[in-house]
């Protein structure tokens, strides 16, 4: 009987091994080089390395042959600069050039207020500076841009409304160094953003302290009701940094924010927020306005941008003018409220096919969330005796998940809203408030083997 005979790796073809490494992980690449000496060969074979380099290091072929490496090369240069960000470093880099690209359609002016990216030394200082860790995904977004210089409009979106103006710069690290707070209610926070008119911020946690976890976004909100003036709520705008950046890009190249003026104006449009009434359609967009609002007292400040629009196609018979508005307010707590009155803030608007009429109004309420709709009375201008209504759809207004801050007494508590104007505008109750942003003049990687 002949004696079995035991396959052995260093007789297997290369085509089918190479095929098995195809399937691997980079590490797990980098392990099986140190198996033997084929395997060493095979798992730097170069096509390998190539899908790894696109999908790591977002790289073209273009890029290679400019570097003059082999892809595993060009994987092991970028791995030894940028390697301890590989978890975050496509998402952020995809974001960064998919924000890029619209901006230089849509507004080119803030293309050139972005900064070059820092370096790993000038990100270690900052950590020495303000003596705390800096997370992985803010420094692999400094790495590509090291925010942008202190001009208006701000990367991070405006807002604009009667006498109310706000535009969010995106901080350089060395500048939210600067503002790095050690005070009492917002210990170990980082400034994210700054509005030179309202000097409000938002704020990354580098720390689980005073309620806050660590690297959450947030807009600090004093609590007003407190006798402890470092009593500091906070309205939660992202649960990391990757988290808060990326959906702001989302929303930006996808067309959720409108281009004003070439501004990023931060109004939000509700899916399948449109009702259309014979030619006329209305569709609507909101925002909460963190530095207008606080939760205690209760005091939730929303803005929303009304889109009128006659169909290009209407008869010229058809041409009409704005009488009256009628809303039905509907709060979190079941309370309904009916509002009406005429024109719209102070306006009478006439519309002909393929007129669009625009407006912005505000209103406040004490209820964290809330939603309206209504109906617009017209009369045609031929035939005044002619009077209709144009439904305004149902549109909701939710403020951004808030925290109470820890206290000897309580833990801190937080809220999520339940649901996924106007002075004499259009809601008499609608009222502006006292500013409660922070000026900036007062601020107090994955462990992988060594490539061989």
């Amino acid at each position: 009987m002949a004696a079995s005979s035991e396959l052995q790796l260093d007789q297997l073809p290369s085509d089918p091994l190479l095929h098995v490494l195809s399937y691997l992980s980079f590490r797990d690449l980098v392990h099986c080089s140190y198996v033997s000496k084929r395997l060493s060969d095979l798992s730097k074979h170069n096509p390998l390395w190539k899908r790894h380099c696109c999908k790591h290091w977002l790289l073209t072929d273009a890029e290679r042959l400019q570097r003059g490496l082999s892809w595993y090369g060009l994987f092991k240069l970028y791995f030894a600069d940028l390697g301890r960000y590989i978890r975050y470093y496509a998402e952020l880099k995809n974001a960064w050039e998919q924000l890029k690209s619209f901006l230089q359609q849509r507004c080119p002016r803030m293309i050139v207020s972005l900064k070059d990216g820092a370096t790993e030394a000038e990100l270690d200082d900052i950590e020495a500076q303000i003596g705390c860790k800096l997370p992985d995904d803010y420094r692999c977004s400094y790495r590509i841009h090291n925010g942008q210089k202190l001009v208006i409009p701000g990367l991070m979106g405006s807002m604009s409304l009667s006498n109310h103006y706000r535009s969010e710069v995106l901080l350089d690290v060395e500048t939210a160094a600067g503002g790095f707070q050690h005070r009492k209610g917002m210990r170990r926070s980082l400034p994210l953003t700054f509005c030179f008119h309202t000097g409000l911020s938002q704020y990354v946690a580098l720390e689980d302290a005073e309620g806050r976890r660590q690297g959450e976004s947030f807009y600090p909100c004093p609590d007003q009701t407190a006798q402890d003036p470092s009593a500091i709520d906070m309205f939660i705008t992202g649960s990391s940094f990757l988290d808060w950046f990326s959906s702001y890009v989302n929303n930006v190249v996808t067309g959720e924010f409108p281009i004003i003026k070439e501004q990023i104006f931060r109004y939000s449009h509700e899916k399948g927020c449109v009702a259309t009434t014979g030619d006329i359609s209305v569709s609507v967009s909101t925002s909460f306005l963190p530095e207008l609002s606080s939760v205690h007292p209760p005091h939730f400040f929303f803005t929303y941008r009304i889109r009128i629009e006659m169909s290009r196609t209407a008869s010229p018979d058809a041409a009409c003018q704005l009488d009256s508005r009628y809303w039905r307010i509907t709060t979190s707590d079941g309370n309904v409220e009916e509002v009406a009155g005429p024109g719209v803030v102070g306006e009478f608007p006439v519309m002909t096919p393929g007129k669009v009429h625009e407006y912005a109004s505000c209103t406040t309420f004490s209820t964290p969330s809330e939603f309206m709709e209504g109906h617009y009375t017209f009369h045609r201008l031929a035939n005044k005796e002619e009077v209709f209504q144009v439904a305004i759809p149902r549109f909701h207004m939710v403020c951004p998940p808030y925290r109470e801050p820890e206290s000897p007494s309580k833990a801190s508590t937080s809220h999520t809203a339940p649901y996924s104007d106007d002075e004499d505008d259009d809601d008499s109750r609608g009222r502006f408030g006292a500013l409660r942003g922070i000026n900036m003049s007062s601020l107090d990687s994955s462990r992988c083997p060594k490539f061989t």
